[in-house]
């Protein structure tokens, strides 16, 4: 028989196809609702209907099938549509690339059909406060035939959106020497409380404030750990899709200094144009614009593929190389060091293509600066700068975990 897998050009052609229609529909009311602030439960649910979060499971499993490059690509266009919601499901792909890299494949089959049928999984895993560096207060004890989980997190992700969250825990009684505990527990279980209290001034729909989980009931089956002492493609995936976001932005960007400059009449009489469109100045600027979103998606696209080649090794190997794992840790640290800056500068240098007015309230204009800067502060780019001199000087491997806290006196 003919093999009927689709190549990859003709799957990339059906996404498009399959998804374009759903994040035009997003954009529509993406400045609104970031205005507003009004959750985007409705965007969700179009991105849910349309199978956006089975991308990356396989066909076997109900899924779409769809390659790392592939995601990402999509992820950048969602997050030109709006910038909330690649954010907002960072840990429901996190968690399906967790499975594949660090959870036994025995395990994979019942939660990859979950997200198949639509399920979206959200994050609980930091914590607030001066506990100790690397200290978890919420716990995972056994009691009464079962796990109990009690706890509060915060920065809780995407999980207002969620059917399932996973959890972060110190676990009860004994665990391999340098291993993280995890849980995946239902967004609607007893005991599980989620509040819409991010009060960031940007990324104000991306579901992030917090969650309490009180003696809440976890089965053996939704109990998980992986190693902290090896390489691992997971810092990478999810720095990464904080990149892919920005690229978003940055295409988002240009798309608005199109549609402020275009129609413009009014212009200044030391300018050099009789309509802002005709201006070489106003054209510089977008032309800049221009330039940086490229940039922004040729990084994120560049770094995919190292990650794309290391799944097609772990799908044809059953291993995943240290190599390719250091060198897309340094990849994305060099991507996150290139991108943030030149982001964040052009979501400042839009306001150059006009005068006053792209000042007003009903452009929301600034929204972009502000959720740019909102993902540029996640995992600080200070440290990854440092990590890419220390490599470059000494040759020192990447850390690919971390955890925040206060160090003792």
């Amino acid at each position: 028989m003919p093999d009927t897998t689709p190549t990859y050009a003709e799957l990339s052609a059906r996404l498009s196809a399959r998804f374009r229609p759903v994040f035009d529909r997003i954009a529509v009311d993406s400045a609104r609702r970031d205005h507003e602030r009004e959750l985007a439960h409705d965007a969700i649910g179009w991105l849910r209907e349309a199978g956006f979060g089975a991308l990356r499971v396989p066909v076997v499993h109900g899924g779409l099938g769809a390659s790392v490059e592939q995601l990402f690509d999509l992820l950048i266009e969602l997050g030109e549509a709006d910038s909330n919601l690649p954010q907002a499901l960072r840990s429901h792909f996190g968690f399906v690339e967790r499975l594949y890299a660090e959870v036994d494949p025995s395990r994979h089959a019942p939660w990859l059909r979950k997200i198949a049928e639509g399920a979206i999984f959200g994050n609980a895993t930091t914590e607030r406060g001066d506990h100790a560096l690397g200290k978890l207060g919420t716990t995972l004890r056994r009691h009464d035939g079962a796990w109990r989980l009690d706890g509060e997190k915060f920065y809780s992700t995407g999980t207002l959106y969620a059917d399932w969250i996973q959890v972060t825990a110190s676990r009860e009684g004994p665990v391999p020497e340098n291993h993280q505990t995890f849980v995946v527990v239902s967004a609607r279980a007893g005991g599980v409380t989620c509040l819409d209290d991010w009060a960031g001034f940007g990324q104000r729909l991306s579901a992030s404030g917090t969650t309490r989980f009180d003696n809440v009931r976890v089965e053996d089956d939704q109990v998980f750990s992986y190693s902290r002492a090896v390489p691992t493609p997971m810092t990478a995936v999810f720095q990464l899709t904080h990149l892919a976001t920005l690229a978003g932005i940055a295409r988002a960007i240009v798309r608005d200094a199109v549609a402020f400059v275009r129609p413009r009449k009014r212009v200044f009489s030391h300018g050099a144009g009789a309509v802002p469109a005709d201006d070489p100045l106003v054209q510089q600027v977008v032309g800049e614009l221009s330039a940086a979103a490229f940039a922004a998606t040729a990084a994120v696209r560049a770094v995919a593929r190292t990650l794309g080649e290391a799944d097609r090794i772990r799908v044809r190997d059953g291993r995943l190389p240290v190599d390719l794992l250091n060198q897309v840790e340094l990849e994305t640290a060099q991507a996150q060091v290139s991108v943030v800056p030149a982001v964040l500068h052009a979501a400042t240098r839009l306001f150059d293509v006009g005068g006053a007015s792209a000042l007003l309230e009903d452009r929301r204009l600034d929204r972009h600066w502000r959720n740019a800067r909102t993902l540029a502060s996640h995992n600080p780019v200070i440290y990854k700068a440092r990590v890419l001199g220390d490599h470059a000087i000494n040759g020192t491997a990447p850390t690919f975990y971390w955890s925040v806290g206060a160090k003792a006196a």
